[in-house]
């Protein structure tokens, strides 16, 4: 069982094919789209958001158990594109019946569905996801190092708890499935970490790194969770990211 996500958007055929692009990560994750009007407009369905929802979280009345109604879901985040987006998916919360477990997400729809799908891929809760999402801004919300001030293009002025350096081994190296990733799973851990000077809880700032095969990643982490950080990167990086 996983957490299930919807993809709230003005437009169907963006909401349709940003869960195209985060279904490629995440194969094991319920992914659903409620994009544009019921008539097909630009514009967002109170109607179509709210069966989604209920269809991610397995609350729609009568459905049959299995895997594509999130039968089981250990509950869902909803993304949005622009703000009357939010405003419909708030209004579809007050209609569920059990709306404990359903988070929205203040996040950016492509980056942070990817990163969300990616973390719960990997088994995270949906406080978890809904952190991974909302990380995906490019460390918003990550905690600053305790007793340090931020200098002028640095992350932070305190020495790191914990650092390694890792070889990027896979053909491809840092493309866009290796960065989320890395970015999804440190988004929803207690740390501020760095990779190679740019925040490794973006997706796309490890994209401009342009790191391929060989590239030595140098990984600098705070916080509680910082051993664990550098332990998560270095286990992807080893293993190829599961590709040749």
């Amino acid at each position: 069982m996983t957490v299930s996500i919807v993809v709230v958007s003005h437009s169907e055929k963006i909401a349709e094919g940003a869960v195209e692009l985060a279904a490629q990560m995440a194969p094991d994750v319920v992914i659903l789209p409620a994009g544009g009007t019921d008539d097909g407009r630009i514009g967002t369905s109170l109607e179509k958001v709210l069966a989604a929802i209920e269809q991610a979280s397995g609350q729609a009345s009568g459905q049959a158990p299995g895997r594509a109604a999130g039968a089981g879901a250990e509950g869902t985040v909803v993304l949005t594109d622009l703000g009357s987006a939010v405003m419909t998916a708030e209004s579809a919360l007050e209609f569920l019946e059990s709306p404990a477990g359903v988070l929205l997400a203040d996040a950016p729809l492509v980056e942070g569905l990817v990163a969300a799908a990616v973390a719960a891929q990997g088994g995270a809760d949906v406080e978890a996801v809904r952190k991974a999402a909302e990380g995906a801004r490019g460390g918003a919300g990550q905690p600053e190092p305790a007793g340090s001030e931020l200098e002028p293009g640095s992350v932070s002025s305190a020495a790191p708890d914990f650092t390694a350096d890792f070889e990027l081994v896979n053909q491809a190296g840092m493309h866009a499935r290796p960065a989320a990733k890395v970015a999804g799973g440190l988004a929803s851990l207690d740390a501020e970490v760095t990779i190679n000077g740019v925040d490794g809880a973006s997706m796309t700032g490890l994209m401009t790194l342009g790191a391929g095969k060989g590239t030595v990643l140098h990984v600098e982490a705070w916080g509680k969770d910082a051993e664990r950080a550098v332990e998560y990167v270095g286990g992807l990086v080893e293993a190829g990211f599961g590709e040749p």
